[in-house]
């Protein structure tokens, strides 16, 4: 019984693939995250290649996995409390520590009370988010004026800033390149923005390609003055209907606690709760 760490994808995936796939609710980040790397290849995230990890029972099932993209922190997808610990205790005995971790509330809190007890550290919660799936899409009755349209490569600076806009609002990391961010989100079709009735582009939404049958909605973005108008709501249900459409049974999306407007927002829309995520920052 233990944790497994390496920087093969493909012993994570030969050891850790059919885990992950049974359950893509639960592990949405990770099987989004293993797609990109899929896609763009191993710097997909950064120039340290991403690190990957599955804890097995002693008759050898795996019942947890864990990644982590350098220079983001550690993503942890489900497990038990055990599993959690132990992990704790394996990254925190090692050079490269990372600064922060993710995932189920109640997994992460206990990493990071093990991770204290280990390093002396202390940690405190970055945010407090809740997982919500697609039951009954339901959108607006009476949505703006306007409709949804794929981003293209003309959009690209406007992508961008919109990107780099979000990131800072929530309080994450941005990508190094948001141009090629951009890029990247505009070629694959995963993002869709808002066109208003006079022409003009006011929110942006994202819909992950479909992996075991899961995709996960976000970023979703209206910048300030074009808030109020209704233009997230009838985006996030275009973006979820995008997502059906690319062949996903779940589709899924994050919600910051905090913000009551989106949570109220995306359940009027036909989202209903699932449970609640956290990430830790240690210092």
């Amino acid at each position: 019984m233990g944790w497994t760490l390496t920087t093969s994808l493909d012993a994570f995936r030969t050891a850790a693939g059919a885990f992950l796939a049974a359950d893509p609710v639960e592990n949405t980040v990770l099987l989004t995250i293993l797609d990109r790397i899929d896609r763009d290849g191993p710097r997909a995230y950064g120039e340290t290649p991403p690190e990957y990890g599955w804890w097995c029972e002693p008759d050898g099932t795996v019942t947890g996995a864990t990644l982590r993209t350098p220079p983001y922190g550690q993503r942890l997808g489900r497990m038990g409390t055990a599993a959690a610990e132990e992990l704790a205790r394996t990254l925190a005995d090692r050079p490269q520590r990372p600064e922060d971790a993710g995932g189920g509330r109640e997994t992460v809190f206990a990493f990071a009370a093990e991770w204290a007890r280990r390093t002396g550290l202390g940690w405190a919660v970055a945010s407090d988010e809740r997982l919500y799936r697609l039951g009954e899409l339901t959108p607006p009755p009476a949505p703006p004026a306007g409709r949804p349209r794929p981003a293209a490569p003309a959009d690209r600076e406007l992508v961008a800033h919109w990107l780099a806009a979000f990131c800072t609002e929530a309080g994450i990391s941005a990508p190094g390149d948001v141009r090629a961010d951009a890029d990247q989100r505009i070629a694959a079709g995963t993002l869709l923005l808002w066109e208003a009735g006079d022409g003009r582009t006011t929110a942006l939404a994202g819909a992950s390609p479909a992996v075991a049958g899961m995709s996960r909605i976000g970023p979703v973005y209206t910048p300030p003055e074009h808030r109020g108008h209704g233009y997230a709501s009838a985006l996030t249900a275009a973006a979820s209907a995008h997502a059906r459409a690319g062949g996903a049974a779940e589709v899924l999306l994050y919600t910051d606690l905090a913000n009551p407007t989106s949570n109220a927002i995306y359940q009027r829309i036909g989202y209903v709760p699932v449970g609640d995520a956290a990430n830790v920052v240690f210092r």
